[in-house]
């Protein structure tokens, strides 16, 4: 039988709640009858929701009416079913890019929405997930590579669409995943690849900071801690003073800087998602005390690098810009932040540093990582430790 209960909303307009009861434990069926506007009387109202009573709990017994939970159940399964519709270019938009909003970094997401909006979209973009075959990705891919692409660029738009095709399937919104048959794109035959990542030599680094003693002192500052501390370019710019231990001669590694058109310079979490204590030397420390000293005298600034007479932070391009502007100024090929930290890694593995401790300090979320990053530098490592024996036992013999 059905009964009903006055119920207001919270702009203050009058209704009842009818409420079914088919049995002890089982679903209730609702509806809300509102009040006619200009309906005042109260045996009106009466009459009127009675007669809305009868007329609800037939629709119940004719099954023509749904509970809360079946409604919520029957527009899960269209939305399912309308998510299968989606082109490419609507997934990414409404399910792919809002997903890595909350597992990635700023300046993830706005690489990923760039490589679609860019590339994706422009030859995919259209066409329904369901209709996208193996061929196709493969076709996309090497048309991008032949553009005179990188191979790391051609690599990272293969993993990019290997992570979406794979969010796809795993919601059901493909029965298929068309990337299990596309190969991982292999480089060009006239594209040269490294062994390892592009590094200074010691006597190359050597160069570099020895020209560097005629800089402007926060480039020499910042220079000096990506050469013997690894930091990435955004985490030496996130540093702030009291992330500094003059005495213990350590520094925090706590936040990362970034940049993007629509959200500007930010501060974020270390890629890790963890902070780090890495080393300085004593003469990165006078240096530091100098920068401080020298900021003060123009602005108070929690941040150690700002922009020139401002407490704000030093936007997260500038470095580059200014590497750059070096290298040319003093002949020192490809000069750019990222390098200085392949560097320190390189030369700190081949001259005897335990793979462990380099992967710490670099932040890098376990060994293997660093391992298959740096092989080239361990295996030079274990050259020279197995000539170090060597020689330990021809001295031994005589």
């Amino acid at each position: 039988m059905a009964y009903s209960r006055p119920k207001e909303t919270k702009d203050g307009r009058r209704y009842y709640e009818i409420i079914v009861s088919p049995g002890r434990g089982k679903q209730q069926y609702t509806h809300n009858w509102y009040i006619p506007e200009g309906v005042t009387s109260s045996k009106v109202i009466k009459r009127q929701l009675a007669k809305e009573e009868v007329e609800f709990e037939a629709k119940v017994k004719a099954g023509e009416v749904l509970t809360r939970k079946e409604k919520t159940a029957m527009e899960a399964q269209r939305a399912a079913e309308e998510a299968k519709l989606l082109t490419v270019k609507q997934y990414g938009q409404r399910v792919f890019i809002p997903s890595k909003r909350i597992t990635a970094s700023e300046k993830t997401v706005y690489s990923y929405r760039w490589t679609f909006e860019k590339y994706v979209n422009p030859a995919l973009g259209d066409m329904r997930l369901t209709d996208i075959s193996s061929a196709q990705i493969s076709a996309f891919l090497l048309d991008y590579q032949a553009t005179g692409a990188a191979h790391s660029s051609v690599v990272r738009l293969y993993a990019i669409l290997n992570s979406f095709f794979k969010m796809a399937f795993m919601d059901s919104s493909i029965d298929r995943n068309p990337m299990e048959r596309v190969q991982r794109p292999t480089a060009r035959k006239d594209e040269l690849q490294r062994q390892g990542p592009e590094a200074f030599t010691e006597e190359q680094l050597a160069y570099i900071l020895d020209c560097l003693k005629g800089e402007p002192l926060k480039w020499r500052v910042y220079i000096s801690l990506l050469c013997e501390t690894g930091l990435r370019r955004g985490e030496a710019l996130a540093l702030q003073w009291n992330n500094i231990d003059f005495q213990a001669l350590e520094v925090t590694v706590a936040a990362t800087l970034g940049y993007t058109p629509e959200r500007g310079i930010y501060r974020d979490t270390p890629k890790s998602g963890k902070s780090r204590t890495v080393d300085i030397t004593p003469g990165t420390a006078v240096l530091l005390r100098q920068l401080r000293a020298e900021q003060a005298a123009s602005c108070v600034s929690p941040y150690l690098f700002t922009q020139d007479s401002s407490p704000e932070p030093m936007h997260p391009d500038s470095p580059t810009r200014y590497m750059r502007s070096f290298g040319k100024r003093y002949g020192v090929e490809h000069f750019h932040p990222h390098k200085l930290r392949h560097t320190f890694a390189s030369i700190s593995i081949t001259n005897g540093a335990d793979i462990v401790s380099i992967s710490e300090i670099l932040g890098h979320a376990d060994t293997s990582i660093t391992l298959r990053t740096y092989s080239h530098a361990n295996a030079e490592s274990r050259k020279r430790a197995a000539g170090v024996f060597q020689q330990a036992l021809k001295a031994a013999e005589k």
